[in-house]
């Protein structure tokens, strides 16, 4: 099976490219169903920052024509302008890499380690992963731990919620005395929250769709939490907005927020959109007195906290190398096999053969321990003569040599791969991978 990565990602796409992309989740179960027609397997990756297909398929060419057709109907033909592809062991880097948050907008967020997750699960639910796929995510899991456990790289990490604090402070010079307005009580809405509960804000208020909801997190965090229907009131007394919510379309533009204008006087108003599709109009910043961001502009003050950590990304990339080559060895060992099993029962035979053949020879004078000795001798031919090809596939590195090697022994040999292919284990379903195995801050699943 190979693999291949298709996808778009804050470095390649601006942000009006990834929100058409950006699915909700039961149109994303929808999507995966299409993309993993059999035998093809799909995981679809969608976070603010990145869309992301990987699939699993007989063929990089199968695999790429299918993800491409996807796409495209998604996101149009400009999707398609923006798209980066990684085929085959660059593939499973690039995996490796997101999930260890080493390619994220910013670096070490821990959130992109949940969603990667939430992902996988998804797929799982779909009967979109299964076992390629499941393998390669259980191995870009572990990475992801040895890279957190290892290094420093997410020690004291700043996430899209906390940098968006730090901007409205900087902005404020502070937040003491400042009415803020979480709307969205998601995940990302959540840790927004915290942050600006920890910043010292002034007022906190938390609105959702969902009132308990919105009561439940100012029941730990502190605020006050009011129904959606009032949420344009209570931007009219906001200082700060920062909104994450799962509305496909944006809840704010120009005219609604420009109508609360006149009543605040000239007072700034600071807005910060943390949702992928927007939320806020890119139109409402031209407005005199609102200043609105959304997660582009976020990368751009976050770029110098991304710096100051390259030492630490330098170690976690080698962590990935490793990583990744390590699951090269396992999966090329597994390419291997079936080829190795076959070539051993054939020498086994013929040492066999040619045992019988030898002592029906020699007739009835050899006692038992010198007819034994004739067996053993066949059989200690067998395993040395066969010990270097197998120590040579199970020291395999990079990917795809397995199969080279396999394939060269069983053109060696005369074996042919329906041989080989019958002499391979019966491949039950994919064990299920502990995806919640360790403890991390998930990305909004708003």
């Amino acid at each position: 099976m190979e693999i291949i990565c298709i996808g778009v990602s804050h470095r390649t796409a601006p942000l009006g490219v990834r929100e058409r992309l950006a699915l909700p989740e039961a149109r994303q179960t929808e999507v995966l169903q299409r993309l993993a027609q059999a035998p093809v397997e799909a995981l679809w990756v969608s976070t603010c920052n990145r869309v992301e297909v990987y699939l699993a398929a007989p063929s990089a060419e199968l695999a790429r024509e299918r993800a491409r057709e996807t796409l495209h109907s998604l996101g149009g033909a400009e999707a398609l302008e923006h798209l980066y592809e990684h085929q085959g062991e660059a593939a499973l880097v690039h995996l490796f890499r997101v999930a260890s948050s080493l390619d994220s907008m910013v670096l070490g967020e821990a959130q992109i380690l949940g969603q990667v997750k939430d992902a996988f699960e998804r797929g799982q639910g779909a009967g979109a992963v299964r076992g390629e796929l499941t393998r390669a995510c259980a191995a870009a899991f572990g990475c992801a731990k040895r890279v957190r456990t290892e290094t420093a790289v997410g020690r004291a990490a700043t996430s899209m919620a906390s940098a968006a604090v730090q901007l409205a402070s900087k902005v404020f010079d502070g937040l003491k005395d400042k009415t803020v307005l979480v709307v969205g009580a998601g995940e990302m809405g959540e840790l927004a929250a915290r942050h600006l509960k920890n910043a010292g804000a002034g007022k906190l208020i938390v609105t959702n769709r969902t009132l308990a909801r919105a009561e439940a997190l100012v029941a730990e965090v502190g605020g006050v939490a009011r129904p959606y229907e009032e949420l344009f009131t209570l931007v009219a007394a906001a200082d700060v907005v920062v909104t994450s919510t799962a509305s496909p379309v944006p809840i704010f533009t120009r005219d609604n927020v420009g109508a609360l204008g006149k009543g605040r006087k000239g007072r700034p108003l600071f807005m910060v959109d943390l949702a992928v599709p927007r939320d806020i109009d890119p139109a409402v910043g031209t407005l005199d007195w609102v200043h609105a961001y959304d997660v582009d502009d976020i990368q751009k003050f976050v770029a110098d906290n991304t710096a100051a950590r390259a030492e630490e990304a330098h170690k976690a990339g080698g962590l990935v190398a490793q990583e990744v080559a390590r699951f090269a060895r396992e999966r090329a060992l597994r390419d291997g096999m079936p080829v190795l099993a076959r070539l051993r029962q054939r020498a086994e035979a013929i040492a066999r053969a040619e045992v019988e053949r030898t002592l029906l020879g020699l007739g009835d004078g050899l006692t038992d321990k010198q007819k034994k000795s004739i067996e053993a001798m066949g059989r200690a031919i067998v395993n040395k003569l066969l010990h270097e090809p197998t120590a040579r596939l199970r020291a395999v590195g990079p990917q795809g040599e397995g199969n080279r090697l396999a394939g060269a022994a069983a053109e060696l040999f005369g074996l042919t791969e329906a041989e080989a292919a019958a002499m391979a284990p019966e491949e039950g379903p994919a064990p299920a991978v502990e995806a919640r195995n360790t403890v991390v801050a998930t990305g909004s699943r708003r």
